[in-house]
């Protein structure tokens, strides 16, 4: 069974996929057992699998590239060959419909002045943020992917700043009792099992 993808990238990220004599795209086959070909013209890009399939990361070879062309850095998206990482996406479409205008605000409200909005939501959920075109894209873990989701969901509906941050603050909050309560747990199993 061979593993085959296409993928649409924006013109102006194809020399961030690329990179530099071909370095991106060739790390990315190297680590992914995948032959990329792109269209520089279109922005196809087709993903063909050339190991095994058992050899073969052919999906994260696709998730890789999706986030490069969603803004990611190379560096950023390259994380996602990391075991518990994963990307997603939002597609702001939904919240802003085809108001141009409310798709800046909405983007305006996540990236915040000067970055400020998007740097703090990553910092609190632990998940790396773009925002690009009509998307946002998130690299991390489930948990952190699900915090940052649930932070950028207020704010496209119009909640404060400081509510989106106050309900990423209560989560950190009971993660740490959570961990806390785990660690007191298997201190009082490690006590009993040696008694």
């Amino acid at each position: 069974m061979s593993f085959q993808h296409t993928l649409k990238i924006p013109k102006e990220r194809i020399g961030a996929l690329i990179g530099k004599g071909g370095k991106i795209k060739v790390e990315i086959e190297k680590r992914c057992g995948v032959a990329i070909e792109i269209d520089s013209d279109t922005g196809d890009a087709l993903v063909e699998g050339n190991r095994p399939i058992e050899q073969m990361e052919g999906f994260k070879a696709v998730e890789i590239i999706t986030a490069i062309s969603r803004g990611f850095s190379p560096q950023r998206a390259m994380t996602l060959m990391e075991e518990e990482q994963m990307f997603q996406q939002i597609d702001l479409r939904s919240y802003a419909g085809r108001s141009q205008s409310t798709m800046e605000r909405i983007k305006g409200r996540i990236i915040g002045e000067g970055g400020k909005s998007r740097r703090t939501i990553e910092e609190l959920s632990g998940a790396m943020i773009s925002v690009y075109g009509h998307t946002v894209g998130l690299i991390g873990n489930y948990h952190q992917v699900s915090m940052a989701t649930d932070a950028i969901d207020l704010l496209c509906k119009g909640s404060t700043h400081k509510k989106a941050y106050e309900m990423l603050q209560e989560i950190r909050r009971r993660d740490k009792i959570d961990r806390m309560r785990l660690w007191e747990d298997n201190e009082k199993r490690e006590a009993e099992y040696e008694t």
